[in-house]
């Protein structure tokens, strides 16, 4: 499996590689990918489907200036930016077929992003289809945008939550997962105690132990280039509803 150690300071960027490595898997063109990158802006990201109006606070997004992008997965929305390390992964089915099926790939990714967090004395359990939590606190949300014969499964691991943040430019959710109950963002989130580090080194030793890091393939850069013009920079694609 490659290793991709890449963070771009465009917001709209970082989103255009992560759809660029599914498609470069999907397309049989690229190797299966792991990427780990962490915003130095923050950022909020909404899921596929959302209705913005409904999952970001935009009036206090415009007045500090933080954008709001949408991905090409589902799920909910998310604060990106510093304290937040993501990790994901471009998978072909063929080469894991572990991760063929939805739920089934949740178990298998997930187990082992605890599994190895647990060596950093970090006592990590999955909760609901997506989560990992620590103490009933979420620390890890994922999602997925799943393809023919491939799959991209992203998600986030918090080692610094700033008090009061979170709340600022995302309203409290109407879905929620069961475990989450009637509990605000302040009292369900929660940081892992690990330093960045530490969490890097934890998720390449659950997937890729052996792997240096490595670079995109200049058809992958082509199209990050190409996504972040003309979807992820875009107006029509991140407001379109």
């Amino acid at each position: 499996m490659r290793l991709l150690d890449i963070s771009y300071p465009e917001p709209a960027r970082n989103l255009a590689l992560e759809e660029a490595l599914l498609e470069g898997v999907a397309a049989g063109r690229a190797p299966d990918t792991l990427r780990l990158w962490e915003s130095p802006v923050p950022f909020v990201v909404i899921g596929s489907s959302q209705q913005l109006r409904f999952v970001a606070n935009e009036f206090n997004c415009a007045r500090d200036g933080v954008p709001i992008l949408r991905r090409c997965s589902a799920g909910g929305a998310v604060l990106q930016g510093p304290g937040s390390l993501n990790f994901a992964l471009a998978l072909s089915y063929d080469r894991f077929p572990e991760v063929a099926a939805l739920h089934a790939s949740y178990a298998f990714l997930l187990d082992k992003v605890a599994a190895a967090l647990a060596g950093l004395g970090l006592a990590v359990e999955r909760q609901g289809i997506s989560d990992l939590a620590i103490e009933g606190m979420k620390c890890s949300g994922n999602a997925q945008r799943r393809k023919r014969n491939a799959c991209l499964h992203h998600g986030t691991l918090l080692y610094r939550v700033e008090p009061g943040v979170m709340g600022r430019y995302l309203p409290e959710p109407e879905e929620r997962p069961e475990y989450r109950g009637g509990r605000a963002h302040e009292k369900f989130v929660r940081a892992a105690a690990a330093t960045p580090e530490a969490l890097r080194g934890a998720v390449r030793q659950a997937f890729c132990p052996d792997a240096l890091p490595g670079v995109l393939l200049p058809e992958e850069e082509e199209m990050v280039a190409l996504l972040t013009r003309e979807k992820y920079g875009t107006r029509a694609w991140n407001y379109r509803r």
